[in-house]
């Protein structure tokens, strides 16, 4: 469907440029695919003729050499995506309005949307002129240098992959005991196969044994599809799963699920194609995933010489070959696991003086921690974390301890330096002696750290038997406070309307403020996990005030991601806590952002009571901007269950109270609901009107986003009494407020508008490219929507 959608597109192209071979559309095209023809005399003897004019079967041919050059060709399709994004706006509004161009005005790539244009505006490139893709995700964890053996796993890994069936799923656990070495094998063995999956290495952490408890598939599916490009994800993890599935259907992706603990939890994190590679590592076999056609791998312990040769690398150095016999002894004593004798090698790196026989002593004499955990090794892991801890500086050893109580599995530098006592140098100073001691892990982004889930559990106790409660207390108010402070700051960047001041209990060193309101939503959806433990965290400690104000600081995330779970279960926790607080503008504030996660995950009725709930307290605590904004949300939600009358009552009195106390961009917004009653009832004169009104007060409060939403709104009005070139002219317009704003939904809604006007007035072809569009750009959002533009394809081909 694409490669045709792409042809299309080509052949437009060379008619509106005359056969040019400079003209903008075609040398945008050639710029996009400029590595293929390089690489290929062929296709570009192909294209020489493309660009020459009209040849019969020239383009399908170009095409298809083009498909065939698989991996260059999946390197190049996403600038391919939005040249043909671009050439599809020039050729659809090409019959509709005409822009003139005087003096010096020259305009390549992007589309302007005006009626003339004087003066000399250039807009050169098309793929920096268009909104790019999302990266190509590359997610594995990195591999220590020290890595060594495993010749035999690695070629069985091979060999399990190499006989798989043509067309049924790549799916392979690797199972262990802990410290075995599992995902560094993995991650290893993905690395280097990394060239044939070039649509990305995706990983996942499923907490089978971390201090968050098991993973929710939900909430993984959730990262997997935004790192796809999924700008807006689904509630429910069946929605979740199918919108994966066809995200994934003609991609090639490596993905490492780590620490499975059930086969359950892997089912859904199944992707829909075969031409994709998963690996699961476990410390149970997940027999269960033979289903799926699993095939399993079983990882042991090194052999003595690898083993050996391991404690060198790492640090033991020419005391092994010196001492073979305590070099065994260390070895056996780690039980020959890679993490244990990692942890041992360390300690010896920083101690070249200290003889391998006192290494072994020290390994034997691991007292009775972790007695009650001695199964499959993990006491030889213990034994040797044991080992570590104590040799460790004391600043080290407090901040290891500091660390070890977070319920955080990602570790910023900066949260490092704000929880260290004192901060600043000393913490920089602790952060390098657990690296060294090799119990802390570096990831691949900067400046952020974890732990392995032993490693944790080691510091947990060692934190829990050596610092006071009074201690503990103080570092996870920190903790909070770090993570609200973030939060808030990130909300003052990204909506500033919504900001209000807030004050943690626990004050923190300043965290460093965002350059970019892209800076700060990147950092809100990475720590989306720790923020979401820090809301579980004070709902579970009576810290209620902390509670309902990190919910609110996480609106950001909350509303340009919505990820409806956590989204609903934040709102729950908080709303709760500001009962207990007693802090009626804080219920209120739940009230409304909560009654506004359950209406986008299509439960409106729950929507309504918190709406009502929120009103309640409005108008008893005589909060006007609140009251307003609860019948705001309540006529919503009457809106979407389809009682017109009472949505209209609601609304008029939302934008009554929002004009007495003098709040214009509220009434604006509220104007833009009642025009969407006024459309259900169809009344779209009045649509028309409101709607014209409501644009022009929302430009005039720099809201670009909702001035573009009331556009688009009465360019389908306007197409609803009929006026296509109005409603049209509206609609391209719109398209391109929104690309700017990056509002993906929007896009494919306009899209679905423009395929509904030209429906109207009997263009069926033109039609179905612009519900094909619209069908398109929903994959990564809806599926919903995704199902509802193919049957609307289906009945309007079909008719």
């Amino acid at each position: 469907m694409f490669e045709r959608r792409l042809a299309q597109a080509l052949e437009s192209a060379i008619l509106l440029s005359g056969g040019a071979a400079h003209a903008p559309l075609l040398r945008g095209f050639e710029q996009a695919v400029s590595t293929l023809l390089d690489a290929d005399p062929a296709l570009a003897a192909l294209w020489e003729r493309v660009r020459a004019g009209p040849e019969p079967g020239a383009v399908g041919s170009f095409v298809e050499r083009m498909r065939r050059s698989e991996t260059a060709w999946r390197a190049a399709r996403p600038a391919v995506e939005i040249w043909l994004h671009h050439a599809q706006l020039v050729a659809m509004g090409s019959g509709e309005h005409t822009n003139a161009l005087s003096d010096s005005a020259q305009v390549w790539g992007a589309n302007v949307q005006a009626r003339e244009i004087h003066g000399g505006i250039h807009l050169h490139g098309l793929p920096d002129a268009a909104p790019r893709g999302a990266p190509t995700p590359r997610q594995l964890p990195a591999t220590s240098a020290h890595f060594v053996g495993r010749d035999a796993d690695l070629s069985e890994l091979d060999d399990n992959r190499a006989a798989h069936r043509p067309g049924a799923p790549q799916l392979i656990v690797v199972s262990g005991p802990p410290g075995v070495g599992k995902s560094t094998l993995v991650a290893r063995w993905l690395g280097g196969i990394a060239q044939e999956f070039p649509d990305g290495q995706l990983f996942a952490d499923l907490g089978g044994h971390g201090p968050e408890g098991l993973a929710d598939p939900g909430d993984v599916l959730g990262r997997f599809l935004r790192s796809l490009g999924a700008a807006s994800v689904p509630g429910g993890l069946a929605e979740k799963a199918a919108l994966w599935r066809s995200l994934t259907s003609t991609v090639r992706l490596a993905i490492l699920l780590d620490d499975a603990f059930t086969a359950a939890q892997v089912r859904p994190l199944l992707p829909g194609s075969a031409s994709c590679l998963v690996v699961v590592t476990s410390r149970r076999r997940l027999t269960g995933l033979a289903l799926e056609g699993a095939v399993s791998h079983q990882l042991g312990a090194l052999d003595p010489d690898t083993a050996m040769e391991l404690l060198s690398r790492g640090g033991g150095g020419a005391r092994v070959a010196d001492d073979r016999q305590a070099a065994r002894n260390v070895v056996d004593l780690c039980a020959r696991l890679p993490l244990a004798i990692c942890l041992a090698a360390a300690h010896l790196a920083v101690r070249p003086k200290k003889p391998l026989a006192t290494m072994a002593e020290h390994l034997s004499d691991g007292g009775t921690l972790f007695d009650t955990l001695t199964a499959d090794g993990e006491g030889a892991v213990r034994a040797a974390l044991d080992a570590s801890y104590r040799s460790l500086p004391t600043e080290a050893a407090a901040l290891y301890r500091v660390l070890g109580l977070l319920p955080a599995t990602s570790l910023e530098g900066g949260l490092i330096a704000a929880l260290a006592e004192p901060a600043g140098p000393r913490a920089a100073r602790g952060v390098d002696a657990l690296l060294e001691a090799s119990l802390l892990e570096q990831l691949l982004e900067d400046d952020t750290y974890r732990f392995h889930d032993l490693v944790r559990a080691h510091a947990r106790e060692r934190a829990d038997a050596e610092s006071p409660p009074e201690d503990r207390e103080l570092v996870l108010r920190r903790f909070v406070g770090w993570c609200l402070a973030r939060a808030d700051a990130a909300d003052q960047l990204i909506t500033p309307s919504h900001h209000v001041p807030r004050d943690p209990r626990q004050p923190t060193p300043d965290p460093a403020g965002f350059r970019t309101a892209r800076e700060a939503l990147a950092w809100l959806t990475r720590q989306l996990g720790s923020l979401m433990a820090a809301v579980r965290h004070c709902a579970a400690a009576g810290w209620h005030t902390e509670c309902w104000q990190l919910v609110d600081a996480m609106h950001p995330v909350f509303t340009r991601l919505r990820p409806t779970e956590q989204r609903i279960e934040a709102h729950e926790l908080g709303a709760a806590a500001a009962r207990a607080d007693g802090a009626d503008w804080g219920l209120g504030r739940m009230l409304t952002s909560g009654g506004a996660a359950f209406r986008d995950a299509g439960r409106h009725q729950e929507a309504a009571r918190w709406y009502q709930e929120a009103l309640t307290l409005a108008v008893d605590s005589g909060d006007q901007r609140q009251r307003a904004q609860a019948y705001q949300g309540l006529g919503n939600a009457r809106l979407r269950l389809g009682e017109l009358p009472a949505a209209r009552d609601l609304l008029e009195r939302a934008l009554a109270l929002r004009a007495e106390i003098g709040y214009q961009r509220g009434v604006a917004l509220s104007r833009v609901s009642l025009a969407e009653v006024a459309m259900a009832e169809q009344g779209h004169d009045q649509a028309v009107a409101l709607l014209g009104q409501a644009r022009r007060e929302l430009l005039a409060v720099r809201d670009a986003h909702d001035a573009a939403r009331a556009l688009a709104l009465l360019g389908f009005a306007h197409g609803q009494l009929g006026e296509r070139r109005a409603a049209e002219e509206a609609l391209w317009q719109a398209l391109g407020e929104f690309e700017a704003v990056g509002s993906a939904p929007w896009r494919a809604r306009t899209w679905e508008m423009l395929g509904q006007v030209a429906e109207r007035h009997g263009a069926t072809e033109e039609a179905a490219q612009r519900y094909e569009r619209s069908r398109t750009l929903y994959e990564p959002l809806s599926v919903r929507d995704t199902d509802r533009l193919t049957e609307r394809l289906a009945a309007l081909r079909s008719g």
